[in-house]
């Protein structure tokens, strides 16, 4: 049922892209932005006359603070999508209809065409030659007309046997044209009673709790669920009939979805934007919360979507592929694990509760230090009860499964993808340089008047950023003369690269903004994945 699965998700996706278009954050964000803009053409337009300098000097002044509300209205946005994560499900119905994936039986009429029109027949009062009066007689003559006459009925009966010819073709190839249209229709007629049979089969295995089509169905449920694009959105399951247990393994977002930014702030004496870091304990706090959120959301969906009953239990073990930060290698730790009753999850009343105190009422191991990577106890030993019966195994959303991978593109891919964005972002790339593996930098320029000028830009991925990477960034701003430095990252920032580039004209961009990034200029969904 993958097309069906694709369909649903589909659809899905547009219907969520319709409820945040009309979200109060998305509208702030769209009318900032919009002032942003008239700000910037202001600045550009005040620019070309120099003896206004003075206004130049304030509509400056009000493009950069532009600049700044411009990037705190996406980080507001940002956190509003996070901190709705559960309540954006629970207007939605879950349960997914098969019936409607159905096809209907539309047959279309039989044109005949041209073919349907009959030939006109030839009429002898075209071609009989008009009778002679009294004079004619006389000067033409009987046995003259008598000749005409006979000639007239020589055309005529020829022309009337081409048009018994034609019309003997027109119903021959009228009735080939209706024999091609019933075969077709026979043919349409039987695709559409087969895949509406693979329907109807489909929703019988679901009803008699087949295991396979029990979790293709709940894999499309669960691939149904709209996240942000930066959300992995992997999961296995598998579904034990004998105790109607569905088992979930589901992937976790790492803590990078939360913004490091908590502010942006525009320095008139310094004539820079800077960004003011957000706090570790607010950090651990907000990616506790969303941790809290996707385990509920997931059992929600799952026993919402269940109408036939085919869950009385749900077990979830919440993991992440990340890279620890401490060690710089790939790790899998499991940050939440639960196992609830359907009658006891159903009972809660999800819009009035606490995400993380729900969970801890519902007796499940949850991370004290989610963002550290600290691992708990699975309740849930996911290989070892599913081999019990039967696993399946999916990555619902084809689409991202088949993304580019920062994490695992060699280091010219990488490098190209880089320069192409900042290319369409606006920037006049240089050459690159290397240094070190994965790593990669630029001296660019921003050709726009008055906040144009050279930008150096330095990248690298697999380890996070440090305040040595950061100061040598800027040292290199020092040497070329630049304006402003971007630091790209795919692993994040220590706090003590945050702390150097506090008061500095230098962009950080991790992992999270590097993909919506790509997305919006790009056209590019990628994903930062760990490489097999």
């Amino acid at each position: 049922m993958g097309i069906i699965r694709d369909m649903q998700r589909e659809h899905a996706t547009q219907t969520a892209a319709q409820q945040r278009a009309g979200t109060a954050a998305t509208q702030q964000r769209e009318l900032i932005r919009r002032n942003h803009d008239l700000a910037v053409a202001a600045a550009q337009q005040a620019a070309r006359n120099a003896e206004r300098q003075r206004e130049r000097q304030r509509l400056y002044a009000e493009a950069r603070s532009a600049d700044a509300a411009s990037l705190n209205a996406d980080v507001r946005a940002r956190l509003s999508d996070l901190d709705a994560l559960l309540l954006s499900t629970l207007d939605v119905d879950d349960h997914i209809d098969l019936d409607r994936f159905k096809k209907p039986l539309q047959v279309p009429p039989f044109d005949p065409g041209p073919l349907g029109r009959p030939h006109p027949e030839p009429s002898w009062d075209s071609y009989a030659p008009p009778e002679p009066r009294r004079l004619g007689k006389v000067l033409v003559g009987e046995k003259s007309h008598q000749q005409h006459t006979a000639n007239a009925r020589q055309a005529y009966e020829q022309a009337r046997e081409r048009w018994m010819e034609a019309e003997t073709r027109r119903r021959q190839q009228l009735a080939a044209r209706q024999r091609a249209y019933e075969q077709k229709i026979k043919k349409y007629e039987a695709k559409i009673a087969t895949y509406n049979a693979e329907v109807d089969r489909f929703a019988a295995a679901v009803a008699n709790a087949d295991p396979a089509s029990v979790v293709e169905y709940f894999a499309m449920v669960l691939g149904n669920s709209v996240y942000p694009d930066d959300f992995p959105q992997h999961f296995r399951l598998a579904y034990l009939p004998k105790q109607k247990h569905l088992l979930v393994e589901y992937h976790l977002p790492p803590v990078e979805v939360i913004p490091v930014v908590k502010d942006y702030r525009y320095d008139r004496v310094r004539d820079d934007v800077t960004a003011v870091p957000r706090d570790e304990a607010e950090i651990r706090r907000r990616y506790t919360e969303i941790i809290a959120q996707v385990s509920l959301r997931t059992v929600h969906e799952i026993v919402e979507a269940d109408r036939g009953g085919l869950v009385q239990n749900v077990s979830f073990n919440g993991i992440v592929d990340t890279i620890d930060r401490r060690t710089g290698e790939f790790v899998r730790p499991c940050l939440v694990s639960l196992r609830t009753q359907r009658e006891v999850f159903a009972a809660i009343k999800l819009r009035r509760v606490d995400p993380v105190a729900c969970l801890k009422h519902l007796q499940a191991n949850l991370s004290e230090s989610p963002d550290a990577l600290a691992g708990v106890t699975t309740i849930l030993d996911f290989d070892r009860e599913a081999d019990q019966d039967l696993t399946g195994e999916f990555n619902v959303l084809a689409e991202i499964d088949e993304r580019p991978n920062l994490l695992a593109m060699s280091d010219d891919e990488f490098g190209q993808t880089l320069a192409d964005l900042f290319g369409n972002m606006g920037l006049e790339m240089g050459p690159a340089g290397r240094e070190g593996a994965g790593s990669r930098w630029w001296v660019a320029v921003d050709p726009r008047p008055v906040f144009g000028g050279t930008i150096v830009v330095y990248a690298t991925r697999g380890v996070p950023a440090d305040g040595e990477t950061a100061r040598a960034l800027a040292e290199e701003m020092t040497a070329t003369g630049a304006t402003k430095g971007i630091l790209v990252t795919t692993a994040g920032y220590e706090p003590d690269a945050l702390e150097v580039a506090a008061g500095r004209p230098l962009e950080l961009i991790d992992g999270t903004a590097l993909l919506t990034l790509l997305s919006e200029y790009s056209r590019l969904k990628a994903r930062l994945e760990p490489p097999d």
